[in-house]
């Protein structure tokens, strides 16, 4: 066993105890929900008062991720955007995940400030509100005014948030080691490429560089988009730790009773929010993840406003024609290449039925086929496939299971503001759109370039590598390598029988030798012997006839 998972979570014992506490307080808490003690059931109790043996485990499961901070918060809002590994229960849960915590003391954002842009806060700011508009896990958001008279926001990152960070990722690095090591349970959901991911995205997240372009590149996007605004970034007040950005004046996604006030035409700005997002996936691949209500602004003139542009979701070409394909495969009712497409996408487990899959999936179209555009809910129609998918332990790549995610709570946002929009009607002309561009010359002449890549890399590898095989096996250092499943449980039985046998050859000796001691004439050893080679041939003949019948052709 590897000695290193074990030194980093030594490194942290006191870290790690807090985790295992934590863990514990909320895994048993079930455990004693039939005792009626008052004294029992004050300690079981969340950090808010919640009766912990009354709540679900997913429920759980949120409420110790909230208790146990930023990094575990993240870890949590990641996995809700997998419910093909989790299930859709946990997801749901988790995508509750709130990361607002008791703000920080201004010195704490004036102190950064200086250190990174090199001069004080009221040189760079008129006005700087201490109070902040909101304060998350990763950072604060205060509101300002430029010497210029432009109001603005500044996101500041916490003080000392990367040092906590890093040494959580380091425990939840070495458990997932462990987790994949020693549970063949969890092995199939690969935990440490996971953990792997979850490490890059919440670093990416602490790095406000990133943020930066996300929202220079948006902003190139719909330049010529009246319908949409991207808040302009200033780059001169920004940072790894620090971004500056124009302050958009409008009515947050999450005041429902204030949208319809307004006067406003609401069902025409869900129309453009979902619009906007269809366009940011099939249009140009790279798309906002995180479409909640209170990422979006009503501005005036029905204009959609888009804040918080950390969370995002990219889709390359390649993956882009494999989701194409499926949907096409999907609206022509072909199961045989829905099927197709999903084991391309996705990683297969060894046991996998072809055919019971596609049983599944034809069950699935069905409840679809011939209905019309506006009754069909893109959001369980998406929300049942994951299901399907997930029962037959297939893993999606996380491009892909966040871009489903985000479909899914797209569509709940798109509804919440207009509850008769159907974002199956928005998606029809993006399909149109989808077959025009796969029979577009330019897409061929990719595809065929591509191939010739492809070939050209195989016919300058091939001679290389058949003269390295030939070469191994003229010098006798040629070694190949099989992967034999399900081998042990016949090895077992090969040797079980095998020392059957022995004993019971070795006792028949004993007893015709008479070998001492004895006891009425009969060798003490001989017959224990033959007492263990009787047990044992009986154990093996059970474990026979339960794996089937020997006599079976199978």
């Amino acid at each position: 066993m590897k000695i290193e998972p074990l030194a980093r979570l030594e490194r942290h014992a006191k870290r790690l105890g807090e985790i295992a506490g934590v863990l514990g307080k909320y895994g048993l808490a079930d455990l004693f929900g039939g005792f009626d003690y008052p004294w029992l059931n004050k300690r079981l109790l969340s950090s808010d008062g919640q009766m912990l043996s009354d709540m679900t485990t997913p429920a759980r499961v949120r409420l110790a991720m909230t208790e146990l901070g930023t990094t575990f918060i993240k870890l949590g809002q990641m996995l809700s955007t997998r419910p093909d590994l989790v299930g859709l229960e946990m997801a749901d849960e988790l995508a509750e995940l709130q990361s607002n915590v008791p703000a920080e003391g201004v010195e704490s954002a004036r102190a950064i400030i200086l250190a990174d842009l090199g001069r004080p806060l009221e040189e760079l700011y008129a006005e700087f509100e201490t109070v902040p508009l909101a304060a998350a896990s990763i950072a604060q958001v205060y509101a300002a005014r430029l010497h210029t008279g432009e109001r603005v926001v500044v996101k500041v990152r916490r003080g000392g948030i990367e040092k906590k960070a890093t040494t959580d990722l380091e425990i939840v690095q070495a458990m997932a080691e462990l987790m994949e090591k020693h549970s063949p349970a969890l092995r199939p959901y690969q935990p440490v490429a996971i953990v792997r991911q979850f490490r890059k995205a919440l670093l990416r997240e602490m790095d406000f560089t990133y943020e930066k372009r996300n929202i220079e590149e948006f902003t190139q996007h719909f330049a010529g988009d009246p319908t949409v605004r991207i808040p302009a970034v200033h780059a001169e007040l920004c940072s790894h730790q620090i971004i500056t950005m124009e302050r958009l004046d409008g009515i947050s996604g999450t005041d429902i009773e204030a949208l319809r006030a307004c006067g406003e035409d609401l069902a025409e700005f869900a129309k453009r929010g979902a619009n906007m997002y269809l366009e940011m996936v099939f249009r140009d691949g790279f798309y906002h993840a995180d479409p909640h209500p209170g990422n979006l602004m009503m501005l005036p003139g029905c204009v959609v406003g888009v804040i918080d542009c950390g969370q995002v979701g990219r889709i390359d070409d390649e993956l882009r024609d494999e989701v194409e394909t499926l949907l096409l495969a999907i609206v022509e009712n072909d199961s045989t290449q829905v099927t197709e497409q999903v084991l391309s996408l996705g990683s297969v487990p060894p046991d996998f039925n072809r055919e019971r899959l596609r049983t599944d999936l034809d069950d699935f179209m069905a409840d679809y086929v011939g209905h019309p555009l506006s009754e069909i809910n893109v959001g369980h129609a998406l929300t049942s496939l994951i299901e399907i998918i997930r029962r037959y332990h297939i893993t999606l790549p996380p491009p892909l299971a966040v871009l489903l995610k985000t479909i899914i709570v797209l569509e709940g946002t798109s509804r919440r503001f207009n509850p008769e929009l159907s974002l199956a009607e928005l998606m029809q002309p993006f399909c149109q759109r989808m077959v025009l561009r796969r029979l577009s010359p330019k897409r061929m002449v990719r595809r065929v370039r591509r191939t010739y890549r492809d070939w050209d890399r195989l016919i300058s590898a091939l001679p290389r590598d058949l003269t390295d095989l030939l070469a191994r096996f003229r010098d006798g250092t040629l070694t190949v390598h099989l992967d034999h499943r399900h081998l042990d449980p016949i090895v077992n039985r090969l040797v079980l029988g095998v020392l059957t046998a022995a004993i019971f050859l070795g006792s028949s000796q004993l007893w015709s030798s008479e070998a001492k001691p004895l006891l009425w004439g009969v060798s003490v050893f001989g017959a224990l012997g033959y007492v263990v080679s009787v047990y044992l041939g009986w154990r093996l003949l059970r474990a026979i006839r339960k794996s089937g019948n020997i006599d079976s052709r199978d």
